[in-house]
């Protein structure tokens, strides 16, 4: 194993950012920017040998100034949306900032996404490891508390790709980390995602209203285009959805899915699978929930690595968390990250290649 470090641009404040990349004993590579802790490549072997950057990404600091979105990054405090930007907490009311309508959606105006992160690298026998620090101050977005957080992304020979995400805070808090990494497992310059498999370990999905916010209600999945219980070609889905509500909501996939799971720890969350490539990517979770969006707001204005336009539907994320709106679900699992005590989880995303 091996990190590479390279000076990747400076930020309007006069930060500077490093890129780090971590390479594998088989030659595949992730590469992270300290710039809201980005994943910016993945590169892993394909069905016959040849390395495929699988993440959607940009060239430029420039780019990544410019362009709106969260394309590739840490997500915090809060990853997906919190209704009204206000919820209680120990009987009092927080009001958030408001950055999408009136509802506060991943982080607010000033997320970790837009924060440059100390990074400290740590080469190993069989997998390397960066780990990305932040502290968020207290009253920052109007969140309560100081929050110091560090998420470590690790890279192993097996071509795992772990995210530890650790947090502390001095006043009880909402925590829910996440990562907003596009994936497309034909290459990140190959087109539509609608032509991979994908495979949710969930039996319910979190219905939403008009503005995707849960109303609550936990929904069987059969019977739905969100039964995706076995290997499923997102355009079926999609088209046996044709007329579905909730799609129409979410202009495609943009939900929440309850993860099914035996016991607590880490657990199988998702399978997804290109057929061109003949890569799998593996989902593992100690979380409740993931978010299966797919790419349907794509900014097509900007063009990507490799000069790619980035189209509707060219990359898709699975994001793990709590689920959305929990400060304001009490029937939900609690993202309340009590003072002194410890937020603490972990995701893989697990790569290999399905022999035909």
């Amino acid at each position: 194993m091996s990190i590479t470090r390279a000076p990747f641009g400076v930020t309007p404040a006069g930060e500077t950012v490093d890129k780090y990349t971590l390479t594998n004993a088989h030659g595949a590579s992730v590469s992270i920017i300290t710039y809201g802790g980005t994943l910016q490549a993945i590169c892993v072997p394909d069905k016959a040998g040849k390395l495929v950057d699988v993440c959607l990404g940009y060239e430029t600091m420039s780019d990544y100034l410019r362009v709106p979105g969260y394309m590739g990054a840490l997500i915090g405090r809060y990853g997906n949306r919190i209704a009204n930007s206000c919820f209680t907490l120990n009987g009092q009311e927080i009001v958030l900032n408001a950055n999408e309508g009136v509802n506060h959606l991943h982080g607010g105006l000033v997320g970790f996404t837009q924060k440059v992160w100390a990074a400290q690298p740590c080469e190993g026998d069989g997998q390397d490891s960066l780990a990305l620090s932040i502290v968020s101050p207290d009253g920052e977005e109007n969140y309560p508390g100081t929050l110091q957080v560090t998420v470590t992304y690790s890279f192993s020979d097996d071509g795992e790709l772990a995210l530890h995400y650790e947090a502390t805070s001095d006043k009880d808090t909402v925590c829910n980390l996440t990562n907003h990494a596009y994936f497309n497992l034909s290459g990140h310059n190959s087109g539509t995602v609608t032509g991979h498999m994908i495979q949710i370990n969930a039996d319910a999905f979190t219905v939403v209203d008009a503005s995707c916010i849960p109303t609550g209600e936990l929904r069987d999945v059969t019977g739905t285009p969100f039964d995706l219980r076995t290997p499923t070609k997102i355009a079926d889905g999609l088209k046996n959805g044709a007329d579905d509500e909730q799609l129409g909501f979410g202009h495609g996939y943009d939900h929440n899915f309850v993860i099914a799971r035996e016991g607590e720890g880490i657990s199988k969350a998702v399978e997804l699978y290109s057929p061109a490539t003949g890569i799998m990517m593996e989902t593992f979770t100690d979380l409740p929930g993931v978010q299966f969006y797919g790419g349907n707001m794509l900014d097509p204005d900007f063009p990507g690595k490799d000069g790619r336009i980035y189209e509707k539907r060219d990359g898709l994320c699975l994001e793990t968390q709590y689920y959305p709106d929990s400060p304001n679900q009490p029937a939900f699992p609690s993202c309340v990250l009590k003072a002194g005590e410890k937020y603490d989880t972990t995701t893989v995303y697990k790569f290999s290649v399905v022999e035909e």
